[in-house]
């Protein structure tokens, strides 16, 4: 593996990393100016590759929080995090500046690809990454390749629609969404309700259990419709252990035709550095 540089932009901070033969040798972060618009990003990411002395022919993997249209064009529909990010093409604009090759992915799918390459989907060829933490975001593998479409909406599951199609599974299923039901149920912040519930209050496992089940019906349809074997849970709330274990109850609640393996990610917060370097030497 040769060395790559691999870039993770978002909404609170952007990350940097060497990475050689799957080893971060140099890492550095900086505040993300998201409201600053898409040059002053780039700005920012020229500063922290300042210090690096790498060669021109090094390429650059970048992974971000928006929507990837043709390899290229970044849309960000969060305009209290980012502004000014429609169709923005965000791997020409690096390209000229940095003078090297870029490539940029999904930081969902980036991460599904390091967990696949080097975490929790090692050896799966069906594998799933889902990141539960303020909303639900997702990246597939099919065949022992990364899904990606065109248009961007490749494993957008947490758009998919929920409760009849009045809603979606984010709004049910995220971290933002449990954090709703806790205030409303009395209890300060979705952590809190989580200890609850672990410490047997029957409302607040209720109000988790919502949640999950929803997710877990997502997870029992994809088994069936594309074969996934396995799914690593990731993200703040993904990987509390009570998120897990009401997932896999959901699971076990069903014919076998609908289970999949339920695994937590392994890589952290560095799966989606991981995933871009790798997909930026393919």
């Amino acid at each position: 593996m040769s060395p790559v540089i691999a870039l993770d932009i978002g909404g609170t901070h952007s990350r940097a990393a060497l990475i050689d033969d799957g080893r971060i040798g140099w890492r550095a972060a900086v505040p993300t100016p998201g409201l600053a618009g898409p040059d002053a990003v780039i700005d920012a990411l020229l500063q922290l590759l300042a210090p690096l002395r790498t060669p021109p022919a090094v390429p650059v993997g970048v992974a971000i929080a928006g929507l990837v249209v043709d390899d290229d064009r970044v849309t960000m529909h969060n305009g209290a995090v980012f502004r000014g990010w429609t169709g923005f093409p965000l791997a020409r604009a690096l390209r000229e500046r940095l003078d090297r090759p870029v490539t940029v992915i999904n930081d969902a799918r980036a991460a599904a690809w390091g967990e696949h390459r080097f975490g929790a989907g090692r050896g799966c060829r069906e594998f799933l990454f889902v990141t539960v933490s303020t909303g639900v975001g997702a990246g597939l593998v099919l065949d022992g390749r990364l899904h990606r479409a065109g248009n961007g909406f490749d494993a957008e599951l947490g758009e998919t629609l929920a409760d009849g199609g009045r809603t979606t599974l984010e709004d049910i299923a995220s971290g933002t969404a449990l954090t709703r039901r806790a205030l409303a149920l009395g209890f300060g912040s979705a952590a809190a309700l989580c200890d609850a519930a672990e410490a047997g209050d029957v409302r607040a496992d209720a109000a988790w259990r919502e949640g999950t089940t929803a997710l877990a019906l997502k997870l029992a349809d994809l088994a069936v419709l594309l074969g996934v074997r396995r799914c690593a849970i990731g993200g703040g709330l993904g990987l509390r252990s009570g998120t897990l274990a009401r997932l896999q109850q959901a699971l076990d609640a069903l014919p076998p035709m609908y289970r999949m393996q339920l695994v937590p990610a392994e890589l952290g917060a560095d799966a989606g550095l991981q995933g871009a370097a790798d997909w930026a030497l393919r």
